[in-house]
């Protein structure tokens, strides 16, 4: 009876840890296609996942100051090589990518890139912590917009945010990923930026835990590229 006991304790005791799941933390563009595969995930494993979203560069700070989280996904390698350089131990992987175009909520007679000229406000990530709004700052300093369009531009807390900017008529044009276009019904993309106008826009994954490790997996596999892929995002192969 006493080992009966025992066993039951212990299995009571194990209940919440089973049911806290696993904690990712989650650059704000990957809402939508990441919420799918998650979810997919969940369905095929049992697991459960609660998602954080935010801007790479806030999370990163959250994680290295003790932030409680098994998976983080940054919009750009630098966050997860500045998380490894303040000593927290990872497994990383490379496996999405994405590109820059600017959105615009209404019809326009200019072309393309000429929609910059003349817009009173362009809606940003914040350009230099968020990496969207890097991207998109580097896109405009090898086009030579930059100082043109820097002081008309607002800068928001991550690219979702800039996204809603546009889509709300808050300001005219803005600057965000191609999947965050494709996300968002109100807008439409005015211009493309070329691909070696900014550094090469790469999506890694890190297990920040062992807990981590099999979501992580999970994102690198058929089924998940599927979803990624019919979410506009590019896939990365070695």
């Amino acid at each position: 009876m006493k080992r009966i006991f025992l066993g039951v304790l212990f299995w009571l005791l194990a209940l919440p840890a089973l049911a806290e799941g696993v904690t990712v933390f989650a650059a704000a563009s990957l809402k939508g296609a990441l919420d799918e595969v998650v979810a997919a995930w969940g369905a095929e494993t049992g697991g459960e996942a609660r998602i954080s979203y935010a801007g790479s560069s806030a999370l990163a700070r959250q994680i290295a100051a003790g932030a409680p989280a098994d998976v983080f996904i940054s919009a750009n390698p630098e966050w997860v090589d500045w998380l490894e350089a303040e000593g927290v131990a990872l497994e990383r992987v490379d496996f999405l990518s994405n590109s820059m175009v600017l959105i615009s909520a209404a019809e326009d007679p200019r072309a393309g890139l000429d929609q910059l000229k003349g817009a009173d406000r362009v809606a940003m990530a914040l350009v230099e912590a968020v990496p969207a709004g890097i991207y998109g700052k580097a896109a405009l300093e090898s086009l030579a917009l930059w100082e043109a369009v820097a002081p008309r531009v607002v800068q928001a807390d991550n690219v979702r945010a800039a996204l809603a900017l546009v889509a709300l008529g808050e300001a005219p044009i803005g600057i965000v990923y191609a999947t965050d276009a494709l996300a968002e019904p109100r807008v439409r993309v005015v211009a493309a930026f070329p691909e070696d106008s900014h550094p090469p826009i790469l999506y890694p994954a890190a297990a920040l835990t062992e807990a981590g490790a099999p979501l992580v997996e999970f994102l690198q596999g058929a089924e998940a590229a599927e979803i990624f892929a019919r979410h506009g995002f590019g896939l990365v192969t070695e």
